[in-house]
């Protein structure tokens, strides 16, 4: 498999505060890898560095093969290449899920259709005419990662889907993490939830004080589960 994402010796700021301190890991293309560890530990920040999205940055990262260290967000965007769903999920209230879906840019060939988003968001067809404000907190996480899928991204960056939703809905978005991936997608799935992160992911990246404290190939996960919960519990 290709490389799709290669982070090297990355560190990022916001403002005076030090938040990451060397971190690395690699993506190949068309696996689900998780950032997992305790809120603060430097997760979503990695992701947001990806993108630009903090005041500084030092060190190397790389999207299918191009060098982005030192690019602003705008010219990471039009690599076409790279979807975001941040944790506040960023819908519109006031539109309903048909208009948040036609408002995505186009960055790939591959985007999926309206129709292919309800078959693959059952919930979302049934609420199509509803408003982002009448939505419950799991749809409004469905359309946030639908309206990434219609852009035709390949590298998915994900941030705590699972956050605060019901167990049939976390149940749900499982389901809809293992067909995008049978699409071919690439994703980094930052989470909380092990137990939801475990069977999906084909690697777990352990971030602890803004570095990889460990790495847990996918067949290991059963038999470093203690492990792993050293490093996530409170």
């Amino acid at each position: 498999m290709a490389e799709l994402l290669r982070i090297a010796d990355l560190n990022a700021w916001y403002g005076e505060s030090h938040i990451l301190h060397g971190v690395n890991l690699s993506v190949n293309e068309g696996e689900v890898v998780t950032l997992l560890g305790r809120n603060g530990a430097g997760r979503t920040t990695t992701l947001k560095s990806i993108l630009g999205l903090v005041d500084k940055r030092s060190g190397s990262i790389t999207v299918s093969g191009t060098e982005v260290i030192k690019q602003p967000t705008h010219k990471i965007a039009r690599l076409g290449l790279l979807g975001y769903c941040p944790e506040e999920r960023g819908i519109f209230a006031r539109l309903n899920v048909d208009e948040n879906l036609a408002l995505p840019p186009k960055l790939g060939d591959d985007g999926m259709s309206v129709e292919e988003i309800y078959d693959m968001f059952p919930n979302l067809a049934e609420r199509r005419r509803s408003m982002g404000t009448q939505l419950s907190g799991g749809e409004q996480q469905m359309l946030a990662m639908a309206r990434v899928l219609r852009t035709g991204a390949r590298l998915l960056l994900l941030d705590e889907i699972t956050e605060g939703l019901a167990p049939v809905i976390v149940e749900a978005l499982g389901k809809t993490i293992r067909q995008m991936k049978e699409r071919g997608l690439t994703i980094v799935l930052v989470e909380q939830n092990f137990h939801f992160a475990a069977p999906l992911a084909d690697r777990h990246y352990i971030i602890e004080h803004g570095h990889v404290a460990e790495v847990v190939e996918g067949h290991e996960a059963d038999a470093k589960r203690e492990r792993i919960n050293e490093f996530l519990s409170v």
